[in-house]
């Protein structure tokens, strides 16, 4: 079948048919140049410049909903099969989520049975793709994790074995004013208790390895803390009593533990300290009714914000201010090269310039009909689609892509579709339901 080209395509649109333009016709010698510019012009204001950068053929396409737009297609040069969402993310109906495998902080899931479960919960997941890095055993993700603006995880120093240095990955995320994020956002987190401020080090997760370290645990944990049998320890449980904007209310309840392994309350949370340095003095000092403030935030701060509503991680950054970083992952995140350099199943998320669209993109892998992407490549497919910023997430054998519940890609495991660690969704809300 002869492939058509921009100008057949455009000649063939019924919009431009009944406008009779003149280009569509055979140009004679001396208009050929003045035709071939109003083309160009009619192809910009016709097409999308996204669309026009996207090579091959389309292979399915549909409108998931209003502002939601769903594109398959194919691209010779790899070759690449791909699959992208575009969500315009000024409608309000429209919420980008992450989930947490099983609802928990540990587990591992498939993806369509995460979008089954979450559709159970009054609301439609129109799109579910893999998100952050996991360990294969717990299914824990290796970075910060927010979900409905609530702290499962924090860190300052990514939880991965795979660095070829120790430092903080780039993470993805939405502020309370659903603008889009990019960083490599650290743990910001404080205590404070009779006018003594305590800084919080991890949240969920043992600082082991250092001398001494300080961490706040919550029932997402799980129900005790974890033992620690290398370090002395005061644990101070405490009760919720509220927030206050981006502050946490706690008051003290129980004894300080002088040894790890405490109940977590259900309604609350427990302070640790470990070592025997200043930091557990000051938790020891807390008394049975005191009032402890917790603040957890970012660093770098989210700009006019009260914090994240959701952050969700992946390694590494691709695009910076529409730049293609791939090619310094290795210096700046630490990547290992047969992640980077090397072709692989790759899922990536990325926004444009004016933060108003949302690009989430698969592309199949170690197949003859799709070869899989570097990140060099995978950087600039999405720069040709619109994206500004964009980072990878998880790919090879976890690379999926569900659309309405249903996988459209070709995961690259014989198994099928992997169980991952965590997804980030595109979900229709019901704004008039919102609104009782």
């Amino acid at each position: 079948m002869e492939e058509k080209t921009a100008k057949d395509t455009l000649c063939d649109s019924p919009s431009v048919k009944a406008m009779h333009y003149s280009t569509c016709q055979s140009p004679t010698p001396v208009s050929r140049l003045a035709a071939r510019l109003v083309i160009v012009s009619l192809l910009a204001v016709t097409f999308p410049a996204a669309m026009l950068a996207q090579a091959g053929d389309t292979t399915a396409a549909s409108e998931l909903a209003p502002g939601v737009a769903y594109r398959q297609f194919t691209d010779t040069r790899g070759p690449w099969a791909i699959y992208l969402v575009r969500v315009d993310l000024r409608r309000a109906d429209v919420e980008i989520r992450n989930a947490r495998a099983v609802d928990q902080l540990r587990g591992r899931e498939r993806i369509t049975d995460m979008v089954r479960r979450i559709n159970t919960t009054g609301v439609r997941v129109l799109v579910a793709v893999n998100g952050d890095f996991f360990e294969l055993k717990s299914g824990e993700n290796e970075n910060n994790q927010v979900i409905a603006g609530e702290w499962w995880k924090g860190l300052k120093v990514t939880d991965s074995p795979y660095d070829t240095y120790d430092n903080v990955h780039v993470q993805f995320g939405m502020d309370a004013a659903r603008r889009p994020l990019m960083d490599r956002f650290i743990l910001d987190g404080k205590a404070w208790a009779r006018g003594v401020m305590t800084p919080i080090i991890t949240l969920n997760f043992n600082p082991s390895g250092n001398p001494e370290g300080t961490a706040l645990y919550t029932s997402r944990y799980g129900a005790t803390t974890p033992r620690d049998t290398v370090r002395q320890t005061a644990e101070a449980p405490l009760a919720s009593a509220g927030r206050r904007g981006d502050t946490l209310i706690f008051v003290r309840r129980g004894a300080v533990s002088a040894s790890s392994g405490s109940h977590i309350p259900a309604d609350g949370a427990v302070l640790a300290a470990y070592g025997t340095g200043a930091r557990a003095k000051e938790i020891q000092a807390m008394a049975d009714g005191d009032t402890v403030r917790v603040l957890l935030a970012t660093l770098p701060r989210i700009q006019r914000s009260a914090g994240p509503a959701m952050i969700i991680g992946g390694w590494p950054r691709i695009l910076r201010d529409g730049e293609n970083v791939a090619g310094d992952a290795a210096t700046v995140e630490g990547t290992i090269s047969r992640n980077a350099e090397m072709r692989h199943p790759r899922t990536s998320v990325g926004f444009s310039r004016d933060s108003s669209t949302l690009f989430i993109l698969a592309v199949d892998g170690r197949s003859e009909n799709s070869g899989g992407m570097t990140l060099v490549e995978l950087a600039n497919m999405m720069h040709q689609l619109g994206a500004w910023q964009a980072m990878n997430f998880d790919g090879g054998g976890s690379t999926t892509m569900a659309i309405e519940g249903k996988v459209v890609n070709r995961p690259s495991d014989q198994a099928g579709e992997r169980p991952v660690g965590s997804a980030l969704l595109v979900v229709v809300k019901d704004v008039r339901k919102e609104k009782r």
